[in-house]
């Protein structure tokens, strides 16, 4: 990012092969659209050109991308509104497991997307983020600009909630 900084654009194709997958993903997340993912994707990687300047390698660098990420997803929700994709949770992972154990693990990746579609969107967006995109604790915290304590509190509340929509989903008793 200090290259960039430094006037040389061509290292943003260091930094979007790097993250644009999980940048995608999260985005997804948000929106629920995968070709307003795709173009946020782009978008937010023009912006990091664009607001390079800003950037303080002190926050770290996923902290501030992601909450580009985050502020360009909210701007487009205020122009786009009621679109949904059909994208499955799983296409960005390929495990090669037997048939039944692929269809058995294919049924529970549906039916915690479903438990997912049911949060809310604060709560999703924080699982994304601590689950799926594997941030720390403080990442978070940045990107979403309040204290790690408060990221605590409302991952394990977020996570409560999605066990109780995944046993609605699946019919199933909370054990």
């Amino acid at each position: 990012m200090s290259l960039i900084q430094a006037g040389d654009a061509a290292q943003l194709a260091h930094l979007f092969e790097r993250h644009h997958v999980a940048l995608f993903r999260y985005l997804y997340q948000l929106t629920r659209n995968r070709a307003l993912s795709e173009d946020l994707t782009q978008d937010v990687f023009l912006r990091v050109l664009k607001y390079a300047a800003s950037y303080n390698s002190g926050y770290g660098f996923r902290a501030w991308l992601y909450g580009m990420a985050r502020n360009a997803s909210y701007d487009a929700r205020r122009k786009v509104r009621g679109e949904v994709a059909d994208l499955p949770m799983n296409e960005f992972r390929s495990p090669h497991p037997a048939a039944e154990e692929r269809m058995a693990q294919q049924q529970n990746t549906e039916m915690l997307q479903a438990a997912l579609n049911r949060l809310p969107d604060d709560k999703r967006e924080l699982l994304e983020l601590s689950r799926f995109q594997e941030m720390r604790y403080d990442e978070i915290a940045a990107i979403l600009q309040c204290e790690v304590g408060t990221v605590k509190v409302r991952v394990f509340r977020a996570l409560k909630e999605l066990r109780e929509r995944f046993f609605e989903v699946s019919g199933r008793q909370i054990a």
